[in-house]
Order: C-alpha cells, then structure tokens, then sequence
C-alpha cells in the first residue's frame, strides 16, 4: 500500500515538474519573449481554462463521443480477430510458415497510406477510422498472442496431452491461461493504437471527433485549442486503459503479487 502510495506521488511530481517548466517558459523571459513562445506553445492557465470552457459549455461531449465509438469498435474488433487469428495460427505451424511473409508485408504498410483509401472506400463516416483503427489493433495483439501460444511450456503440454485433454480443453485449461498475459499487455499498447487510429481518421477528413476538433484549432493557428485537445485525448486514453487494467486484474488475480506490482 505504501509503495503505491509512493508511486502515486512520484507519477504527480513528474507531471507537477513538467506543467510547472511550462508555465515558467511560457510566462518569463528565460527562452525569450513570453508572447512569441506563447504563439507556439500557449500557457499551461489559457490550455486549462479552454478545457473547462469546452466541458462547461457541453461542446466537447459529442465530439468525444464520436471518437469514443470509433475507437471501442477499432479495439474490440481489431482484439477478437487478432486473439482468433493469433490463436490459429500459433497451432498450425505450417500455416503459420506459409502466411508469414504476407503478414509482415501487410504489418509494414504505413498506415497514414491506408486512410485516405479507407476514405475513398468506406466514406468518411465511422467505418474508415474504425478501419484505420483496426489495422493498429490487429497486428499488435495478433503477434502477442501469437508468441504467448508458441511460448506455452512444452511440458506442461505434453502432460496435458498424456492425461487425455481434447484440443477444446488444452484451450480452455492451457493455452488461454498461458496466453493471458500477453493478451493484455497487447491490449494497453493497443487502447492508445485505437484512439490514435480514430483521431488520425478524424484528422484527415470528418465532420466531428477529438481529431476534427484538433484540425480545425490548427487550421486557425489556435495553438491553445491544439494542446487543449491533446490533454483531452490524453485523459481519454488514460481512462480506457484503466478499465482494460480494471479487467486485467480481474481476470489475472492468479499471478504472484509481484508480477501485478510490477504491471
């Protein structure tokens, strides 16, 4: 308990220190004149007070929620077919072999590429960010949970198999437990791959979402409005990936106390 309380503070300071750096470049004269740094970086007060503006007036709610959608639809289906297809392959070594120089071909596309198709393809309703979003999503978790499967100890294995466990049952009681973790730590890489999909998406081309709404204060040189939207889109990432460890602990309370201390 200590030791979290500890962290807490520590992971306080860090923000403390470097939103107290901000305040003192942008409101002295220590780099130059404060109006000219203000232009490229506004203030930690004016990013603040934007924020509250923005949820005070109500303005920002449907624009989260926007994003919010695209980005849940991105992870949960970008985790099924990656958890499904990593889950498959793993088992199937030949398979695995056969396919694997299509996978990592379709790994290094740049995604940035990808949207404007998915644009051209899908619109520019949810559908292309949920794409873009997905094509973060799946091959994260797709090569996580590929590993955690190969990584399952042979031993363990072969007893299993020496007991009599049908295929079902080795799933059940020894490649998703061995798998598990992997799967999830995946998953809090992925939340962030989700949301920056979305917001890309949004970005190039949407009538609404945090991305647009970055866009737009960009496109004006509203520099406080930029950062405004990045804090927001930060806290929102934060907050997904504390439901995801929600789960995680949930579904792992098995693990050693050390190993969740250390997640």
């Amino acid at each position: 308990m200590q030791n979290q309380v500890l962290l807490r503070f520590l992971q306080a300071m860090v923000a403390v220190v470097g939103i107290g750096f901000w305040h003192i470049a942008t409101t002295t004269s220590m780099f130059g004149k404060p109006k000219d740094i203000q232009f490229f970086f506004s203030t930690p007060l004016d990013v603040f007070w934007r924020i509250v503006k923005w949820f005070s007036e109500g303005t920002i709610w449907h624009h989260l929620g926007i994003t919010l959608l695209e980005s849940v639809l991105a992870f949960v289906i970008g985790t099924v077919a990656g958890v499904v297809c990593g889950f498959w392959l793993a088992r199937r070594p030949l398979m695995a072999d056969v396919f694997d120089p299509y996978i990592k071909a379709a790994n290094a596309l740049p995604r940035v590429v990808l949207a404007p198709i998915f644009a051209l393809w899908l619109g520019l309703g949810i559908w292309s960010k949920v794409a873009l979003g997905f094509t973060l999503v799946f091959f994260i978790v797709f090569f996580n949970v590929f590993q955690g499967v190969r990584e399952v100890s042979q031993t363990v294995l072969a007893n299993a198999k020496m007991l009599g466990m049908t295929e079902r049952q080795l799933l059940r009681h020894v490649f998703i437990p061995s798998a598990l973790s992997w799967v999830f730590s995946s998953l809090h890489t992925s939340v962030g791959f989700a949301v920056v999909g979305a917001v890309v998406g949004e970005y190039l081309g949407a009538a609404a979402g945090l991305g647009y709404l970055i866009q737009q204060a960009e496109g004006v040189f509203d520099v406080t409005g930029v950062f405004a939207g990045m804090f927001v889109l930060t806290g929102f990432v934060l907050l997904i990936d504390g439901v995801v460890t929600l789960v995680e602990n949930r579904l792992l309370a098995w693990r050693p106390q050390t190993v969740q201390s250390a997640t």
